[in-house]
């Protein structure tokens, strides 16, 4: 039977309760803050980073894992007798930290030849962020404690990720302007009229789906623009900020909508806060993919 090993990246957003409970690792993220370096989870939980970038004028900057501490954390699971790890990241076009997981699992293989006819490394480009692909490494660990094998696992979370989409929104444009997602003039136009982008999050990419006018208009834009995109009678996920009212108000939509609840909630951490800010909304789900995304704010 495999000894499967899950490892993801802080900007995952896993709960601590799936954390421990699945034996999942969360590689963290440090955060710079001026002249201060946090860890994500450790220095900080995400209720005290809503306040730190709240009180911050700079703009936090996050580091990417680099391929040492991967390549620490490979050769420690393969001493310790694991037959296979499965590490999905943060996407690679938003980090190097996939392509730093890619490189130190080649090194390992270089360094530790003996290892490769008994030992496998799933590297899994994670292509989104939050609950995009953290979901998908929850319920991996949960087949795994089931007795799937490695492989039909790293299949499984490929796919969803493969095809998993993020319809989000912020209910400022302080925190996209200030980290340059937005660019200034377009979130400057954007606050004065009241405007809210719809984000997509979707193969690697962040882009503005469309835009609505007023807070009260974004649960049912994003229940809209889900319902047309989501394969019918698949898992769905809600994804949150500070505020737990709207979280709600996305369940009940969501569930009146389709007929049945999301699997699971998913609190964004410094990652996405960073440069969405910490009060947001939004669904995560397995996408039919036959709408295509449309251009970028602005």
């Amino acid at each position: 039977m495999d000894r499967i090993k899950f490892i993801t990246d802080s900007a995952s957003d896993i709960s601590v309760e799936n954390e421990n409970e699945l034996d999942i690792l969360v590689m963290p993220f440090k955060v710079g803050m001026g002249d201060k370096s946090f860890t994500s989870r450790i220095d900080f939980d995400n209720e005290k980073f809503y306040h730190m970038i709240d009180e911050f004028d700079g703009i936090p900057v996050t580091s990417q894992i680099t391929a040492f501490e991967y390549a620490e954390v490979f050769k420690k699971y393969y001493d310790e007798g694991y037959t296979d790890i499965i590490n999905v990241t943060i996407n690679s076009k938003g980090s190097a930290t996939y392509n730093n997981a890619v490189m130190a699992a080649s090194e390992f293989f270089e360094e530790n030849p003996l290892a490769k006819d008994k030992f496998h490394i799933y590297n899994i480009d994670g292509r989104g962020y939050t609950g995009g692909y953290g979901y998908a490494v929850v319920q991996g660990a949960i087949k795994a404690m089931k007795g799937s094998p490695a492989d039909e696992i790293a299949a499984y979370i490929k796919d969803w990720v493969d095809n998993c989409i993020i319809f989000f929104a912020p209910y400022t444009l302080k925190y996209a302007r200030k980290s340059g997602r937005i660019p200034s003039a377009a979130a400057f136009a954007g606050e004065v009229m009241g405007l809210r982008p719809i984000m997509r999050i979707m193969d690697n990419q962040i882009t503005t789906e469309t835009k609505v006018r007023g807070d009260k208009a974004i649960i049912p834009k994003i229940l809209n623009l889900t319902v047309k995109e989501m394969i019918p009678k698949t898992p769905y996920c809600i994804v949150y900020g500070n505020d737990e009212e709207v979280r709600d108000e996305m369940i009940k939509a969501m569930t009146k909508e389709v007929g049945y609840p999301p699997e699971d909630s998913y609190q964004i951490g410094a990652a996405v806060t960073i440069n969405a800010g910490p009060k947001v909304v939004g669904v995560i789900f397995k996408g039919n993919g036959d709408v295509a995304s449309s251009a970028a704010f602005g």
